[in-house]
């Protein structure tokens, strides 16, 4: 199995970074784990439209060259914490691979949601890139306890 977080940037303030590197570390227990940051885009002069095609285009590069892709957006469905690692442990089961996006501050290109294989809520809420990502990554960890009868979940 091969599981891929493409993201944009890294996070901003310290104590979300580290909070982050550290729920990714402990997901990294249970699952082949690889991170690829992709560069923001944008800036004061470039339009929100052009920063998410071009932060699109970069995550849709770092996407596992086969597998599912799970665009991560608050318009998409919710899954419970079993279900999420019922699913991963399916397709960790029959070798599959998953790539999870995160887009950038404006969220994702419609490209990216195109390409998706699923589109997943992390919050009902709008969240911060970094946030959302710290939930998933959470998420993924929570999973791996989950599918090995671990004491995290309660």
């Amino acid at each position: 199995m091969e599981l891929v977080l493409a993201v944009v940037g890294r996070a901003h303030d310290a104590a979300l970074g580290a909070a982050i590197a550290e729920y990714e570390r402990r997901a990294a227990r249970y699952w082949p784990l690889v991170v690829r940051e992709v560069k923001e885009a944008g800036g004061r002069s470039v339009s929100p439209a052009v920063t998410k095609r071009l932060e699109g285009e970069r995550l849709l590069a770092a996407c596992a060259p086969r597998g599912e892709v799970v665009a991560c957006d608050e318009r998409g469905s919710a899954m419970t914490s079993d279900a999420f690692a019922t699913w991963l442990g399916r397709i960790r089961d029959v070798g599959g691979s998953v790539t999870f996006v995160v887009g950038g501050a404006f969220g994702l290109d419609e490209a990216v949601r195109t390409r998706a294989t699923r589109v997943l809520s992390v919050a009902s809420w709008t969240l911060p890139h970094e946030m959302a990502r710290l939930v998933l990554s959470e998420q993924l960890y929570r999973a791996g306890t989950l599918l090995r009868g671990e004491p995290y979940h309660k």
